[in-house]
């Protein structure tokens, strides 16, 4: 999984949000820049970590904000390598935006956090537990959602020097989960003609990854059950995913093509759209 692009409304206040509470390291600025930013409708600003993209804000002011109950984004989740550096950004989210936690939750694969951006959308913070402590029974990984007293947390894990340096740790985009209006159908998109493997699926939620993972992506129905085709909106731009040759991109097409998935090929990134056009853009791994 690679950059999650969001609709914004408030590109300066999105881009604080993210740099300053999340502690992310903006890697690229809408060019020419004037004084801050620039108020322009299509700016966009990418943040991450180290080299690695992880948020990207595209400036669309004149989008509406999304309808209660829409498909569309349910949160980006962001993998920390390690809990010192987890913990150092819990501890920021707390210190200069406490408003935006959301809950925490021991997953037994993982240890995540949970917040809500400024203007609505989900993010997940989380550290994985080593695969030989996965549980797998059947095929589907075990998976649960136990307390997680955030304090105890930072008490163990915070160290001085992830709190002096929280931008240090590097992060990647681990998974991405999306809201859908059925998962039947979201399972014959996802599995069935995109080729993840489902690794679990329960309470109105469908997990499925690629390479064993526990998911790289999911979809729910716990806000967004029986929703058609999104309208266009602030929230979800694009989902990015990258796989590591351009023969992996062909034999995608061809598979799409099979089960007869629209699709846009410029050369370089493959897009389509998930039956609640969510959208998404597969590019071979540089």
């Amino acid at each position: 999984m690679a950059a999650v692009t969001l609709h914004v409304g408030d590109l300066d206040g999105m881009t604080a949000y993210y740099r300053d509470v999340l502690a992310l390291n903006v890697l690229d600025l809408p060019a020419p820049t004037v004084g801050i930013l620039p108020a322009h409708p299509t700016a966009t600003v990418t943040l991450g970590r180290g080299t690695t993209p992880l948020v990207v804000l595209r400036h669309t002011p004149d989008l509406p904000a999304p309808r209660r109950g829409q498909a569309g984004l349910f949160h980006t989740a962001i993998l920390f390598d390690d809990e010192p550096g987890l913990a150092a950004t819990v501890a920021s989210i707390a210190a200069h935006a406490p408003g935006t936690y959301a809950g925490s939750a021991d997953h037994l694969v993982s240890k995540a956090f949970y917040f809500t951006d400024p203007e609505g959308n989900g993010i997940e913070l989380y550290w994985d537990r080593s695969r030989d402590l996965w549980g797998w029974q059947n095929g589907q990984v075990t998976m649960d959602s136990l307390p997680l007293d955030p304090n105890e947390f930072l008490r163990e894990h915070l160290t001085d020097v992830a709190l002096e340096h929280p931008d240090a740790t590097g992060a990647v985009v681990g998974h991405v989960h999306l809201q859908v209006g059925d998962v039947p159908t979201a399972r014959e998109f996802y599995v069935d003609a995109l080729g993840f493997e489902a690794t679990a699926q329960f309470h109105g939620a469908l997990f499925v990854s690629a390479g064993g993972y526990h998911h790289h992506l999911a979809v729910n129905t716990w806000n967004s059950a029986g929703a058609g085709p999104r309208a266009s909106a602030l929230g979800l731009g694009e989902v990015s995913i990258q796989v590591p040759t351009a023969d992996d991109v062909a034999a995608l097409t061809a598979r799409l093509a099979r089960h007869g998935v629209a699709v846009r090929d410029d050369g370089a990134m493959l897009s389509f759209e998930d039956p609640w056009r969510n959208l998404l853009k597969v590019t071979v791994e540089h």
